[in-house]
């Protein structure tokens, strides 16, 4: 186990190399002035002589190898660059930001987990019956929906129309409902799909038939003995939906005014905050990576027959 978690985690370094290659690239992709692209607005009106000394100012006159690893340099210190919009750090604005796309996240992942894998169990005991196909219906409109306009039916319904939950916002509990509420719904489609095919195939395995025969009860044999193992898959796929979620729910943070880090990097495209939005990208694809890493542990620490060579 010690072994294979070292290995994992030095194959993240070329993963973590890459992310800032093409993290890097993206200024070098962005049209126009790189001085223009950095500082926007501010750097309008301004003369060439100007413009020549913010391009040796932010050493953009050098070759871009040299400039990568000034960039590499700096993240790895946690100089993630500064925000032409608010002049404050980037990384100093991201970790303001997570706190709030981690709540909606957990939130969403309670409300996935628990309708997700009850109607995926549901649907797999009552196998071909109408408890099934009302599942399966359920989880395919679920994956079909997109999530903003989810989000906005239930605004609709119930902030607009009944009353009963604010709109948007932040700060209480009755603001989280809604748009988790919206993205627990939609993964939790895919997780009772996920958990639905493994339920029925653990259900068919010789030692589940072994504990029928034993004359172990129903409900026993289920939740004992099948639940657990199949659940096994399901745990990868939270950890990607869990992963994504925290790299910021864009969309519902935007409908629902969520201020968290999706709703933020939307606010730096929409400004042109180039160095924002590359930390922005940067620092989702470090919590992605690193979420998918505790997902492959907590599957080994789940399964000790897994045997990692």
């Amino acid at each position: 186990m010690t072994l294979y978690v070292l290995r994992r985690l030095v194959a993240l370094v070329p993963v973590l190399l890459g992310v800032t290659v093409l993290v890097f690239v993206m200024l070098w992709l962005a049209p126009g002035d790189p001085v223009l692209a950095l500082l926007g607005e501010t750097a309008q009106g301004l003369g060439r002589e100007q413009l020549q000394a913010l391009r040796e100012a932010y050493g953009l006159d050098r070759n871009p190898v040299v400039q990568y690893f000034d960039y590499l340099g700096g993240v790895l210190q946690g100089d993630l660059g500064t925000s032409v919009r608010s002049s404050q750090p980037v990384l100093s604005e991201l970790l303001s930001r997570f706190p709030a796309t981690l709540q909606l996240a957990g939130a969403a992942m309670a409300i996935a987990i628990l309708v997700g894998v009850t109607l995926g169990v549901l649907a797999a005991v009552y196998q071909r019956t109408v408890v099934d196909y009302l599942a399966v219906v359920v989880a395919l409109l679920g994956v079909s929906v997109p999530v903003f306009w989810s989000g906005l039916l239930l605004m609709t319904l119930f902030a607009l129309q009944l009353g009963w939950l604010p709109a948007s916002g932040y700060g209480t509990w009755r603001h989280l409902v809604l748009p988790a509420a919206a993205v627990g719904i939609s993964s939790s489609a895919f997780i009772a799909r996920i958990t639905r095919a493994s339920m029925i195939e653990t259900l068919r395995a010789d030692y589940v038939r072994t504990a029928r025969a034993k004359g172990v009860p129903d409900h026993g044999v289920t939740l004992r003995h099948a639940l657990r193992n199949a659940l096994l898959p399901v745990v990868t796929v939270v950890g990607l939906e869990f992963g994504g979620l925290l790299g910021g729910a864009v969309l519902t943070e935007t409908v629902f005014a969520w201020p968290g880090v999706g709703r933020l990097l939307v606010d730096a495209i929409t400004s042109r905050d180039l160095p924002l939005v590359q930390g922005a990208v940067l620092f989702i694809a470090v919590v992605f990576i690193l979420v998918n890493l505790l997902v492959d542990l907590s599957y080994a620490l789940l399964n000790p027959r897994v045997r990692y060579d």
